[in-house]
């Protein structure tokens, strides 16, 4: 299956995650991205839509709570036969392992297969001076992003959301066995919006990345299929580290 390449289904309702479904059938072999606005707007029901459309589900909630709730939360989401799922990173070891615990769980009840387990690092939309000055951390942001990895490896995730930027350090020093998902793709010449750290799919995949996720490109594109083809075109005629 093709999942090396994810479309974030951020979209506002059912019936518009379904004509972007369509728009890129068949969905044998890919991965769409269900994130809080799509999800908190029609629950659990969307994600079996696109499951029965062939699509793999990456539910992207990046759950932040106190352990015994975010492992209440995973138990839940592991029932929903999900393929990968996100916490913050910055919740700290005591919740990421509570989500692992969650997971599984979830998975051995429900005698589904186990969801990969995403930490998120820093958010793309995140640059220098808002990690200094907003955050008070005082690491550079690529120290800070590569010690939340090595925290979340630690605790048993599957692997970490981060940006291109960072890949070639985490590579270094977290290690090649680690899922890198990288999101905030855009072409060259493409309008970024709110991402700051951005890259292309062959820069991503040049420098390490398991798998991208790329938005607005697709999901706003007049022709989502064309649009998907270019992006997959772009990545796979790239070579990883």
């Amino acid at each position: 299956m093709n999942q090396s390449l994810m479309v974030a289904f951020d979209v506002s309702n059912r019936r518009a995650a379904l004509d972007l479904a369509d728009s890129l059938a068949p969905g044998r072999g890919k991965a769409a991205k269900v994130g809080m606005e799509l999800y908190y707007k029609e629950g659990a029901a969307v994600l079996q839509d696109l499951q029965e459309r062939g699509f793999a589900i990456f539910l992207d909630l990046k759950l932040f709570d106190i352990p015994h709730t975010v492992e209440q939360a995973m138990l839940q989401l592991a029932r929903l036969g999900v393929d990968y799922v996100t916490v913050h990173a910055l919740g700290g070891r005591a919740m990421l392992e509570a989500a692992r615990r969650g997971l599984e769980r979830g998975a051995n009840e429900s005698g589904l297969p186990l969801p990969k387990l995403l930490a998120v690092t820093e958010l793309t939309s995140i640059s220098e001076d808002v990690l200094a000055n907003q955050q008070n951390c005082r690491l550079p942001l690529e120290e800070q992003v590569v010690r939340l990895a090595q925290l979340a490896k630690s605790a048993g995730c599957d692997g970490v959301v981060c940006s291109a930027l960072e890949l070639k350090a985490l590579h270094q020093q977290v290690g090649d066995d680690f899922f890198y998902l990288v999101p905030g793709i855009r072409m060259a010449d493409a309008q970024v919006g709110d991402q700051v750290r951005v890259a292309t799919p062959a820069q991503a995949k040049a420098d390490g990345a398991s798998a991208i996720v790329v938005g607005r490109p697709i999901n706003q594109s007049e022709e989502p299929l064309a649009a998907y083809e270019c992006y997959l075109a772009d990545w796979q005629n790239s070579h990883s580290v």
